[in-house]
């Protein structure tokens, strides 16, 4: 009995010792690491873009693999240069403006001071000029986003090198087959691992898909909502609004509130700017409480709590990037946790319901037993049961 608790403690000081040094090698080789994930990320949308266009009746199985990768990699090349572009063309009209809307939000500011002050007696004057001239007098919007053209200057040099790993990585592809064999000597043990690499595909590329496709049906409901109130920069709005939702939780707030600032900038009128969160509020109601659920019936089946702590946690490692790629990290290690006995447990923790699927081997055993042919690698893909019982 002491001897199993010796070992238990010395297992569990070795786990978090192995945890740290982790955590330290992914925080400071992150201008490394975080090109090579997004990569990987990329091909498997490229991936799942080319499985997809397989399905087109007619013309989808008489395309070759090279073809439809070919066009799947040029769609994405495509929407990225024209996002780039836009953002960088927005970005100097928003320097141009940029004194008028600093002008008008000092003006809105200045008068609900002075109404509060006239409300509960306070002198607004010397107060306002306090607040003036030692906070807002020292914001420069201009100053602000011209450092904003250069961040986004080095995320197209970052772009290009995610670009050149994921044609590496698309290559990789197609000999990590005759590679994984020759990791192991046991037919068992090699199949073992094509088959994991295989379910993590199809969860991971599946859920890439066809959340890029409701991304950009979210974008292009609200740049129509934000173009029929003639909103500035509606284009720039809905990509961003777009690209943040790949953010669990916190994104579509964000999504709501940056063009709802923009609103009270340029209208500073209280119906107007009203009706603007309103109506970006119910787009992103209809997509998260009834588009997203329709399109994606089958759940990476992950807990919404460690959704909300793996944010938090990449997050804090790699910024805005770890935001973006927590849940499909998260996805890929509640896989391969399942998969091994001593890691099991963890695995169900992390899940939504509790519910994993057996270990891959188990049941090809029970596949051979019952005269059954092998499980598809999909069937990992468990539904939300909970609210049929």
């Amino acid at each position: 009995m002491i001897t199993q608790r010796h070992d238990r403690f010395r297992n569990f000081v070795y786990g978090l010792a192995l945890a740290l040094m982790i955590g330290w090698i992914l925080y400071i080789g992150q201008a490394v690491i975080i090109p090579v994930i997004a990569s990987v990320i990329l091909a498997y949308i490229v991936t799942a873009i080319a499985q997809y266009m397989q399905r087109i009746p007619v013309i989808g199985p008489l395309t070759p693999s090279s073809v439809r990768f070919s066009i799947s990699i040029a769609m994405i090349i495509l929407i990225v240069a024209a996002i780039v572009w836009l953002i960088i063309s927005n970005i100097n009209q928003l320097i141009a403006l940029a004194p008028t809307y600093q002008e008008r939000l000092l003006s809105i500011i200045q008068g609900i001071w002075r109404s509060f002050g006239e409300e509960f007696g306070i002198a607004t004057e010397p107060t306002w000029e306090t607040i003036r001239r030692d906070i807002f007098g020292e914001v420069s919007l201009q100053s602000l986003i011209g450092s904003t053209v250069t961040s986004v200057s080095v995320l197209v040099g970052t772009m290009f090198v995610i670009f050149v790993y994921t044609g590496f990585a698309l290559a990789e592809r197609q000999v990590f087959e005759r590679k994984s064999k020759r990791l192991t000597e046991s037919p068992d043990d090699s199949r073992r691992i094509l088959e994991i690499v295989s379910v993590i595909n199809t969860r991971i590329g599946d859920y890439l898909a066809t959340k890029t496709l409701i991304n950009l049906v979210l974008g292009l409901m609200c740049y129509i909502v934000m173009a029929a109130i003639d909103l500035d920069f509606a284009a720039f709005w809905g990509v961003l609004i777009a690209l943040m939702n790949y953010v669990p939780y916190v994104g579509s707030f964000l999504g709501v509130l940056f063009p709802t600032a923009i609103a009270i900038v340029q209208f500073g009128d209280v119906p107007w700017v009203l009706g603007t969160f309103l109506a970006l509020t119910a787009c992103q109601v209809f997509v998260g409480s009834l588009l997203e659920p329709s399109l994606m019936g089958r759940s990476l089946n992950l807990s919404p709590f460690i959704i909300l702590v793996s944010l938090t946690g990449w997050g804090a490692l790699w910024g805005i990037a770890g935001a973006l790629l927590s849940v499909p990290l998260m996805a890929i290690m509640v896989i391969i946790l399942s998969e091994f006995d001593g890691t099991r447990p963890i695995a169900v923790l992390l899940s939504r319901n509790g519910r994993i699927p057996p270990k891959r081997h188990n049941r090809d055993i029970e596949d051979r037993v019952e005269g059954k042919p092998g499980t598809p690698a999909d069937n990992l893909i468990l539904p939300d049961r909970d609210a049929a019982e």
